[in-house]
């Protein structure tokens, strides 16, 4: 039998998914609006944006709000929003969506897990995202700390030509990315392709395309913080 705890868990996970998928009325609309201030925490990324040009016409962010993208597109030209959220029934998707659709931007969608490996199909979406954007872009997740910062990593490697040592940088407390956390298993990829990189130089998207294990990243990252694999 389910522990309270973990009955609590469950019905805080029903509630929250009970609302915030329309904004086609008014009183849909202020429900959605609620749902997107304080459970997706927008309230906070109105004060703190974690927005950096990472090369030309290239941004990384957290998820933008409509007079972010606004100003990116009034005063650089933005044209596409890179969004590793992926698609969603939700406000914090609704509102993306007609923003980029009021301001004529062209709206992308990879979605990746903050705290989980991704799949290599997905790993190769962002990939192949990268190279049918039109510049210039934003790239963003929730907090522009760990989905955000494995795109910029990869970004910079593939379109800029940096080393994975000096693309790394784009993963760090600046971003607000920390290692030790369930989200230090984009550090653990990265380790892994380190590693094998330093056998036989491969290209990173061709290690991921060939050779990238989910499973073998996930497990190096439970080793590493000394935990056992879900049973």
């Amino acid at each position: 039998m389910p522990s309270l705890s973990e009955r609590l868990a469950r019905a805080e996970r029903r509630w929250r998914r009970s609302f915030g998928t329309d904004i086609s009325t008014p009183a849909a609309r202020r429900q959605a609006q609620w749902h997107y201030n304080w459970l997706d925490h927008a309230h906070i990324r109105r004060l703190f944006s974690n927005q950096y040009q990472i090369a030309p016409g290239v941004w990384r962010s957290n998820q933008p709000t409509l007079r972010r993208l606004r100003r990116l597109r009034d005063r650089h030209g933005l044209k596409t929003v890179l969004n590793l959220r992926g698609e969603d029934v939700f406000a914090h998707y609704l509102f993306l969506r007609e923003a980029c659709e009021a301001l004529g931007l062209t709206l992308v969608n990879v979605k990746l897990n903050a705290t989980k490996a991704p799949t290599r199909d997905r790993l190769v979406n962002l990939i192949e995202a990268f190279d049918a954007v039109e510049k210039p872009v934003l790239i963003h997740c929730k907090s522009g700390s760990d989905r955000t910062g494995l795109a910029a990593v990869l970004w910079m490697m593939l379109k800029e030509g940096e080393s994975l040592e000096q693309a790394r940088r784009h993963l760090s407390f600046r971003y607000l990315h920390i290692r030790n956390s369930a989200a230090g298993v984009i550090d653990d990829i990265l380790d892994l392709y380190a590693a094998r990189n330093a056998r036989t130089p491969i290209p990173i998207d061709r290690w991921i395309r060939t050779e990238y294990d989910r499973e073998a990243a996930t497990s190096a990252h439970l080793a590493r913080r000394g935990k056992s694999p879900p049973t």
